[in-house]
């Protein structure tokens, strides 16, 4: 494990991630100003030492914000990432296992969702249940769902056919012990690296959500609300109230692709190959 985050293709974007993390976790506690409150005899105020990113036209500090919209992000993709873990993993794994009829309705049904684009289906569903984080969560998980249980039933159907989960089954084992014994633990890794890449793509797409006014609603301190927020005060100089939530949003997406991408090469076969040549 230690051997794994000190790769080098891991340290850096964990690295980063790390930060964020800890700012998010810590930073609203620490930062004596709540991202509610309003000062009206300080808006549209660039930089200062008082206002480090500057404030809103409410007043409102944009480190504030910034920091409890990081929470937000972060949880909201985290979640995704682990449902669509646990939900299409396990969708996955029962197809492959019981395979015949089960497995045809599961893989048509994750087909149907795999033909819609993952920002369109978003977007319906986000309509269908309501504007709002958490309808734009659900939205954003549907949409990755598919991915996470073709890749689990595919690796489940290699590792079912190799010799000792056949020698398992020969010696009276039951599909759900050899399943949760024997098969997990060697999908960890794919698995692992599709969670990883999920994380950075539902922190994008539910604040791509937020900017177009179908996720977290104005005034909470969301990356992508306070994105479109800003918009109409950017092209009148005051930038900072869109630039920062927009490199925040840009640092965690490249930093999540980047550990994806880093744990593919470690742990996918052939990974010292790619590393040699890299």
């Amino acid at each position: 494990m230690r051997s794994l985050v000190s790769a080098p293709g891991i340290r850096r974007p964990l690295a980063v991630l790390t930060v964020v993390v800890l700012a998010a976790l810590f930073g609203p506690t620490v930062w004596p100003i709540g991202p509610q409150t309003m000062d009206f005899g300080a808006t549209l105020q660039g930089p200062s030492l008082t206002h480090p990113m500057g404030t809103d036209a409410n007043g409102r500090d944009i480190l504030a914000r910034f920091l409890s919209g990081a929470r937000l992000s972060l949880t909201a993709g985290a979640l995704v990432a682990l449902a669509g873990f646990i939900i299409g993993g396990g969708l996955g794994l029962i197809s492959a296992f019981l395979g015949g009829f089960v497995d045809a309705v599961l893989m048509r049904a994750m087909d149907s969702l795999a033909a819609f684009p993952p920002i369109i289906l978003a977007i319906t569903v986000t309509v269908g249940l309501g504007p709002g984080l958490t309808t734009g969560a659900i939205g954003v998980l549907l949409s990755t769902l598919p991915f996470f249980a073709r890749l689990m039933r595919s690796d489940t159907l290699r590792i079912r056919s190799m010799p000792f989960i056949e020698a398992t089954s020969a010696l009276g084992a039951r599909p759900t012990y050899t399943a949760i014994r024997h098969v997990l633990p060697h999908t960890a890794s794919t698995m692992l690296v599709q969670s990883a890449a999920v994380f950075g793509f539902a922190i994008m797409t539910i604040a791509g959500l937020g900017f177009i006014g179908l996720g977290a609603q104005i005034p909470t301190p969301e990356w992508g609300a306070m994105i479109t927020d800003g918009m109409q005060y950017a092209l009148t100089g005051q930038w900072w109230i869109t630039v920062f939530p927009g490199i925040g949003l840009l640092v965690c997406v490249v930093a999540a692709n980047g550990l994806a991408d880093g744990l593919r090469d470690r742990l996918a076969p052939g990974s010292e190959q790619v590393a040699v040549r890299s």
